[in-house]
């Protein structure tokens, strides 16, 4: 019975370290995702929320109406159109670039409400008391309000984050090996869970990390609290 029990062990291990090779590319898959998205969609997002609290009626206009259509349909609807529909307009996207054109745009609107919000929640007394020492415009967003909205926007941005990576899976229907997909085509292939459970401890793993660092973040912004 013992030497029944370490077979079985031997064999699961042997297994684990067979489809690894395949999780690690989708985990890379996954990562160029996630990491593009982040890169792309925060600044986006802080120019959204720059037009959206903006006095210009026309900028608050477009980008009240940009973040309503982003926000009010799913992501999965907003990959397909890219890659599917605009090459009916004769504009044709590869797989890769229409999925992070997708992802940062949708992210983009979030992270621009989230902004938005942090933005909005400093006292203005302190914009007037910038005004009064002769700070220009541009100094007392990027010295005084922004730091400030960043630090009270950290918890949201961080939800967001996590959310996004487990996004990333629905670049599948441009056809991408990303992890998840990559752990479902094995667990089809071999009638077994075990390549699914493997990818959600590496989900597990990598928004562990990201919380921490995340954490670490937050930490270096408590003088501002």
């Amino acid at each position: 019975m013992r030497n029944q029990s370490k077979n079985e062990e031997e064999i699961t291990l042997n297994y684990i370290l067979e489809i690894m090779p395949q999780v690690l590319d989708g985990l890379k898959v996954t990562l160029e995702v996630f990491a593009l998205t982040l890169i792309l969609s925060i600044p986006l997002g802080i120019v959204i929320a720059v037009m959206r609290t903006s006095k210009v009626l026309i900028l608050n206009k477009i980008s009240g109406a940009y973040v309503l259509v982003m926000r009010g349909t799913p992501l999965l609807l907003q990959i397909i159109v890219i890659f599917f529909g605009l090459p009916l307009f004769g504009i044709k996207v590869d797989r890769f670039p229409s999925a992070i054109l997708a992802f940062t745009l949708n992210y983009g609107a979030y992270f621009g409400e989230i902004f938005r919000a942090g933005i909005m929640s400093i006292d203005n007394g302190q914009v007037e008391g910038a005004q009064v020492l002769g700070l220009s415009s541009k100094d007392i967003f990027f010295r005084i309000i922004l730091p400030q909205a960043f630090k009270r926007v950290i918890p949201p941005v961080a939800n967001e984050i996590t959310t996004l990576i487990k996004d990333t899976s629905l670049v599948y229907v441009v056809g991408m090996d990303e992890m998840l997909k990559v752990g479902k085509t094995a667990a089809n292939r071999d009638v077994s869970l075990m390549p699914l459970l493997i990818v959600g401890v590496v989900y597990l793993i990598v928004i562990a990390i990201l919380s921490q660092g995340l954490k670490k973040i937050e930490e270096k912004y408590d003088y501002y609290s």
